[in-house]
C-alpha cells in the first residue's frame, strides 16, 4: 500500500490487489470452458457476452453499449444466483468509453447496486485488458457513481489507486 499526503492529510492511496484469477473452475463457474472471456451466458433469456474474473472473489464483467438506463433491480439478482454461479457472483455492467476509461455499475451479491467497489473495478480493467479493448500496464480510469478509481493491470499485480474522503460520520453504540 502507498498513501499519498496533500497538507499532512491522506488524500489518496494506491494499492497491490494481487493477481486476477480467470481460471473457470476458481471463479466458480459451472462451465466446461477452462476460461470464460467473451463467454455466451443465458440469464432470464437473453444472452450475454460475458468475463468471469477473481479477484479475491467472484464477479461476471458484462460489457454493454449503455448502462445508465439498466433496470439493475431485476437483472442484477439475475445474475448473481444465476445457477452457473454455485456460490453467487458480483456482477459489473461496464460501457468502454474509450481506451483508457471505463463507466461501470455494480450489482454487488447479497447486498445490491453499490456506488463503488474496488474488487469490480479491477475486475472490470481485468476484463477489458483480456478482450483487447484496453490496455495492460496502461492506468485505467474506471468510473462509478461513488467516484473514481483508476486500475493499472500487470502481469504480476494489479494496482488499485483512489482517493481517500470522509463520506460518513457518526457514533456507534452497544
Amino acid at each position: 500500500m502507498r498513501l499519498f499526503l496533500r497538507d499532512g492529510k491522506v488524500s489518496s492511496v494506491a494499492v497491490d490487489m494481487g493477481v486476477a484469477n480467470l481460471n473457470s473452475r476458481d471463479i466458480p463457474a459451472l462451465v466446461e470452458e477452462p476460461r470464460m472471456v467473451d463467454y455466451p451466458l443465458s440469464i432470464a433469456g437473453t444472452t450475454y457476452r460475458v468475463t468471469a474474473v477473481n479477484v479475491g472473489n467472484p464477479h461476471c464483467v458484462v460489457f454493454q453499449d449503455a448502462i445508465d438506463d439498466l433496470d439493475l433491480d431485476r437483472i442484477g439478482p439475475q445474475f448473481e444466483f444465476a445457477p452457473v454461479f454455485p456460490d453467487r457472483v458480483n456482477t459489473e455492467f461496464v460501457r468502454v468509453v474509450n481506451k483508457t476509461t471505463l463507466r461501470m455499475r455494480v450489482w454487488e451479491r447479497g447486498n445490491g447496486e453499490t456506488l463503488a467497489c474496488g474488487t469490480g473495478a479491477c475486475a472490470a480493467a481485468v476484463a477489458a485488458v483480456e478482450n483487447g479493448l484496453c490496455s495492460a500496464n496502461t492506468d485505467i480510469r474506471v468510473k462509478l457513481m461513488g467516484g473514481d478509481l483508476i486500475v493499472n493491470v500487470q502481469e504480476d499485480r494489479i494496482i488499485l489507486s483512489g482517493s481517500a474522503v470522509m463520506v460518513f460520520e457518526g457514533e456507534f453504540e452497544y
